[in-house]
């Protein structure tokens, strides 16, 4: 199988940097790409911006194949947007490895040849099968000695509902809901959101940075109204680790949100696991939590929940996933953020990665399953290993080569849900119940 083509599943940071790292041990990559340029997802938040350096958005074997050719490496210690880390580097990334990138090709299925998912008997003698859709509708079969998925989990956001399926009435009010955070540079969004009643769903990254933006357009707008729905039973460590982080730009993050609740411009409600969206006459939404409360009167909802990786392409092929995280088994216990403290993550390869199915990884942030905070570098360092896994060499594999930044948090995310966590350091222990922490002066209507 060594003269098969590996083939990448997706052309977004992880992927292209997987196509570098074969290609510069004489594999052949072909990266399956579903959107038409590079990034395809990375532009669908083309407005927001990385709390990564440059320095540790261009995967090394990305550079080494980039540099040759002109490019001129960024500002190291510059912040993209991610309209630029397309522009300046993923789409000169993708130009670089020409024809081993395909565009408008969706993978609809992986298998082992000739073999479903029950046969054993002869099974890693035969090579793997990877089912494609063009655009134009066309389907075919790649046949491949290894598939590295880097298809990422941005199309599988989380819902509304508070236990992981979509609340009642959630798709019925599918034109109030977003799902992603809004472009209020845009003067056509922030007129969508300014001067109206908005709840924002989420504790991560996200919706802290949708919660800055959102403060700034009440400023302009002093008749907007902010709620922050949170389902853990205190704030705790949701703002993050401030100075303490060691990703500046991300601790920063965190003081900026925290400010603007503090200046009152966000309400915040804890405790609240949304069961049921109800829409009056007037078109207004009413959220209900399990228990009975209401947040009443909501003209649009942003949910920031997180993601979930879609893995029903991946049916044939026998994957070893954790049963919490749907990440595998053997990296699961690193990034739990049910036990996971410190904000630390181990690097970790082709060892953590590997499955039952020969030549069959999963790599970014599809790896971390339903897990939160992913780094690209942390994809990087995946794909190097895998890479050298498949070019035979073990030692390279196998061997650590990143040191990853703390947070500075004293627990992992999707914690501090109750008095248990206060051993934790103290970060929280209230009572899981909704709590209004803070109002904002201009909460009429």
């Amino acid at each position: 199988m060594t003269d098969l083509p590996v083939v990448v599943v997706g052309a977004g940071p992880v992927g292209l940097a997987a196509a570098a790292e074969l290609a510069e041990r004489g594999l052949r990559p072909l990266v399956l790409e579903r959107g038409g340029q590079a990034g395809a997802a990375v532009a669908q938040w083309h407005h927001v911006r990385l709390f990564s350096r440059w320095a540790e958005l261009v995967a090394p074997a990305a550079g080494r194949l980039l540099e040759p050719q002109g490019w001129q490496h960024p500002d190291p210690d510059g912040y993209p947007t991610g309209a630029q880390w397309a522009q300046r580097y993923l789409r000169p990334l993708a130009e670089a490895l020409g024809e081993r990138v395909r565009f408008g090709t969706e993978v609809v299925g992986v298998a082992r040849r000739g073999r479903d998912r029950v046969v054993d008997d002869g099974r890693e003698s035969e090579p793997l099968t990877v089912h494609v859709r063009t655009a134009d509708g066309d389907e075919a079969r790649v046949i491949a000695r290894a598939v590295i998925d880097a298809s990422g989990t941005w199309t599988s956001p989380n819902p509304l509902g508070g236990d992981g399926l979509p609340a009642i009435g959630e798709a019925a009010a599918g034109d109030r809901i977003a799902y992603q955070v809004p472009n209020l540079v845009d003067a056509a969004t922030a007129g969508r959101y300014a001067g109206k009643h908005v709840v924002v769903a989420g504790s991560g990254h996200s919706a802290l940075t949708a919660l800055v933006a959102f403060a700034e357009l009440a400023e302009q707008h002093p008749s907007t109204r902010i709620t922050w729905l949170l389902r853990r039973g205190v704030v705790g460590a949701v703002f993050g680790g401030g100075e303490a982080d060691q990703l500046p730009a991300r601790g920063a993050l965190g003081l900026r949100a925290k400010a603007a609740v503090e200046a009152g411009h966000i309400s915040v409600v804890t405790g609240f696991r949304s069961e049921s969206v109800v829409r009056d006459e007037a078109g207004l939404l009413t959220l209900v939590s399990a228990e009975g409360h209401r947040v009443e009167a909501v003209d649009e909802v942003v949910v920031l929940t997180g993601f979930r990786p879609d893995l029903s392409w991946l049916s044939e092929v026998r994957l070893a996933l954790d049963a919490t995280l749907q990440a595998p088994v053997a990296l699961a216990p690193l990034i739990d953020p049910n036990v996971h403290s410190c904000g630390t993550v181990y690097p970790h390869g082709v060892i953590e990665l590997s499955h039952p199915e020969p030549g069959v990884f999963l790599a970014g942030m599809k790896s971390y399953g339903r897990a939160p905070t992913f780094l690209a570098m942390t994809g990087y360092e995946q794909v190097r290993s895998i890479a050298a896994a498949l070019a035979g060499d073990r030692e390279s594999a196998e061997r650590v080569e990143l040191v990853l930044p703390e947070t500075g948090v004293c627990g992992g995310a999707g914690l501090f849900d109750g008095p248990a966590q206060e051993r934790d350091g103290g970060c929280c222990g209230a009572p899981a119940e909704p709590q209004l922490l803070t109002v904002s002066p201009s909460a009429t209507r």
